[in-house]
């Protein structure tokens, strides 16, 4: 059997693939005798799903004979009401990387510019350039937020798209109504710029961008959201975005056929009935990301202001590895990228409390 593969692939494939980078998930948390391990590399909600979302994917699961509504009709039905947009509005995907993907592949042809923020969530460069598009990566300013003016200055008369993670991925500031507004003002209104917040439901910043006024006063823009992060429906993958009707149809048009599992629908569907048992979770994973982001400056870590699940330690590639490393053997599976630095998911209170304890004692190792 292994002979059949000694010979080299007849298959021509796609130049740009030869450019895109691969993606890297969080890595699973490995046994360690006698400790509890815990993964905190992902930006997972700690919380197993509420009850009667459970019962909803219990019931649901019975039914998986058959295909999903290709056309998310309740689902699309379900966000629209709880978001205040007509279901004409909504669009929806396999996660909100999903949604992405749908809309640069209705936006974006061979020589076309997509412009982001860099470092920024992982899976932009990787879908702009499967479009076979340019991805334009705008560096972050110190504090590990949008630099906006320069973003709008990277915008050509070759750009089809621009996004704006906020809070942002992986460093955690948000991006302010007037910073987005201020940036719009000096976009071209051919222009698509998605709002990509797969975090909002964490923020708390009363001055953080209102993205659905923003949408229906640019209908250039496009909000993204997912189930993910605040729902904990991470191992469903359901997403969904608001745009103008026709950008929502484009979207439609590019997504595959039944996108959607009928599980995710329905686990969706309850949740969004639940909203304010996921709100209470939330607010607990809140007020657990404030109690370590005091304990870090206490420690006398200087990080970027988060409004996220989680918290970024901007560190050179020594120090990342270190920190890395001395995370792992201490039973916290972390997310290093690279030598840039280390995101930690603010995960169960065991978790926190245990990267503090880490964290104390690396902050006196890391000084030597």
């Amino acid at each position: 059997m292994s002979e059949l593969f000694d010979a080299p692939s007849p298959a021509r494939l796609r130049p740009a693939l030869a450019g895109v980078p691969a993606y890297v998930a969080g890595r699973p948390a490995k046994p360690i005798p006698g400790l509890i391990t815990y993964k905190v590399s992902s930006n997972e909600n700690p919380y197993p799903p509420l009850p009667s979302v459970a019962a909803a994917i219990a019931e649901a699961s019975g039914q998986v004979n058959r295909y999903p509504d290709m056309m998310n009709v309740a689902l699309k039905a379900a966000i629209g009401e709880s978001c205040g947009f007509a279901p004409a509005s909504v669009t929806v995907g396999p996660g909100s990387t999903g949604v992405l993907a749908q809309l640069i592949g209705a936006l974006c042809d061979s020589g076309d510019e997509v412009v982001f923020a860099w470092r920024s969530f992982e899976a932009y460069p990787i879908l702009v350039r499967l479009a076979g598009a340019t991805p334009v990566m705008v560096a972050l300013n110190d504090a590990g937020e949008h630099d906006l003016d320069a973003m709008a200055a990277a915008v050509t008369d070759r750009t089809k798209l621009v996004i704006l993670c906020t809070p942002n991925n992986p460093t955690g500031p948000i991006i302010t109504d007037a910073a987005a507004r201020a940036f719009l003002a000096k976009v071209p209104a051919e222009v698509v710029v998605i709002i990509d917040e797969a975090y909002v439901e964490f923020v708390r910043d009363s001055d953080a961008v209102a993205s659905f006024a923003l949408q229906r006063d640019y209908p250039n823009v496009v909000v993204t959201r997912t189930f993910s992060k605040a729902y904990g429906l991470a191992g469903l993958r359901v997403g969904y975005g608001l745009a103008h009707p026709t950008l929502a149809e484009a979207s439609n048009k590019t997504s595959i056929p039944f996108s959607v599992n009928l599980v995710a629908q329905a686990a969706a569907i309850a949740s969004l009935a639940a909203r304010d048992e996921i709100d209470a979770r939330v607010d607990a994973i809140v007020a657990e990301r404030q109690r370590v982001v005091a304990g870090l400056a206490e420690q006398g870590w200087r990080l970027p202001a988060t409004s996220a699940n989680f918290v970024y330690f901007p560190l050179g590639p020594d120090e990342s590895e270190r920190f890395d490393v001395t995370c792992g053997d201490a039973g916290l599976v972390v997310r290093r990228y690279g030598g840039e630095g280390v995101r930690v998911t603010i995960g169960e209170e065991a978790a926190n409390s245990r990267l503090l304890e880490i964290t104390g004692r690396l902050r006196s190792a890391l000084r030597t």
